[in-house]
């Protein structure tokens, strides 16, 4: 049975949700499912843009033959050579003999190596090139490493719908609902939204930038994205968003505190932080045990937060592996532009704070570290309060003040 939804005038959506799969690229949590994004323009040639993943290939193809009827496929655009958009490229071809492949040099070169049968069916394009369809024109747009670097984007300068590939993208599925109007963004999808541009996307914000910049010459009436809610309006919002994220500007003047704690006493001392923080009217305080919660949803919160605080057991004469990981990650990820704080713990040799002090100093790229730190010995005396609540006036008298504090 078929599951389409039309875009806007000659466009459908025809891809298909996915609530079985666990992990996205087998490292991401979905709990709330994902969705893969393709895209059918019945002009007088019918175009695809982009497939979807195996998983839901099958329902892809039920919605393609929906909406041609008895019409032929005529072209397949390939904005994106991920495979969990891609994985439909051969069954299509199968399928439809005469149908010709739209994409760049680099993408050509992915489909051979994944043993895609597209020699004698390619047509190459690259940066400014323009295809006409009989009503629609296409225009396309090189968008390297966003995330891969054979992407493309594509923008049909007739009903102004730009296919943004990777960009605008989220984690959840659409559920029957399409459109970013049709939801509650806000509380529904910003947080998986933001996760999945920090964890997947977020390494990449000068290249993010420089596609930002192409579209902004562009009369954008439809975002069409490979995951998550086509966007019809409130494009300033979502521009923002991709503003701040992919110039590493805190999105929220807030304090995460993440802690690692081996048998309470560090965690103790981060909630004793987040109290003082929120008496002293600090809004937006988050607490997060590294070694429960998923690396993806910290790399989030460090991307949200204009303040981080690591409070750290010490942990073989080092940071403990979990913390020492999500720093790994954060610098992976090219996490900047933080006001950052610091608390070590430990019974008998405490070293965790000044090895994480040397990563931000060292491996980092704008970290403000406050100079109030804070080391415990073994739990949280009644003689530390008072430099618990220097650090915590030090994280209050930055707020609003970005890195350059």
């Amino acid at each position: 049975m078929h599951c389409v939804r039309k875009v806007c005038e000659d466009l459908y959506w025809v891809g298909g949700n996915d609530h079985r799969l666990a992990l996205f690229e087998n490292i991401f949590p979905l709990p709330k499912g994902v969705s893969y994004n393709s895209y059918l323009l019945m002009d007088e040639k019918t175009v695809l843009f982009d497939t979807v993943d195996w998983d839901v290939c099958r329902q892809m193809l039920e919605n393609i033959r929906h909406v041609l009827q008895d019409r032929p496929l005529d072209y397949l655009v390939v904005n994106h050579m991920e495979p969990d958009h891609c994985e439909g490229i051969e069954e299509l071809l199968l399928r439809y003999p005469d149908l010709q492949v739209i994409s760049t040099e680099k993408s050509f070169l992915l489909m051979r190596q994944f043993n895609y049968p597209v020699d004698g069916r390619t047509i190459e394009v690259k940066e400014g090139d323009t295809m006409s369809f009989g009503r629609h024109t296409i225009a396309f747009v090189q968008a390297p490493m966003v995330h891969w670097p054979e992407v493309m984007v594509s923008y049909d300068t007739t009903n102004g719908v730009l296919f943004s590939a990777d960009a605008f993208g989220s984690f959840g599925a659409l559920d029957g609902k399409l459109f970013n109007d049709e939801v509650d963004f806000d509380r529904d999808w910003l947080d998986e939204a933001r996760r999945y541009y920090t964890n997947i996307v977020g390494k990449y914000g000068a290249h993010v930038q420089a596609i930002m910049a192409k579209a902004a010459g562009l009369d954008i009436r439809y975002i069409c994205p490979l995951h998550g809610p086509v966007w019809r309006s409130d494009f300033d919002y979502l521009f923002d968003k991709y503003q701040r994220w992919s110039t590493y500007t805190p999105e929220t003047d807030g304090v995460v505190i993440v802690y690692a704690s081996m048998y309470g006493n560090t965690e103790s001392v981060a909630q004793t932080l987040a109290a003082k923080l929120t008496e002293k009217g600090v809004r937006h305080v988050a607490v997060r045990d590294v070694s429960n919660t998923h690396f993806s949803d910290l790399i989030a919160d460090v991307f949200r937060y204009s303040h981080i605080i690591f409070a750290s057991v010490t942990y073989n004469l080092g940071i403990y592996p979990l913390m020492h990981n999500l720093l790994i990650d954060m610098k992976a990820l090219n996490v900047q532009k933080r006001i950052c704080g610091i608390i070590e713990n430990g019974s008998w040799a405490p070293k965790a704070g000044s090895l994480i002090h040397t990563f931000l100093d060292e491996e980092m790229k704008q970290m403000s570290i406050l100079n109030t730190e804070l080391t415990v010995v073994s739990s949280l005396r009644p003689d530390k309060e008072g430099e618990l609540d220097a650090l915590a006036e030090g994280i209050v008298d930055t707020m609003g003040k970005g890195a350059d504090a």
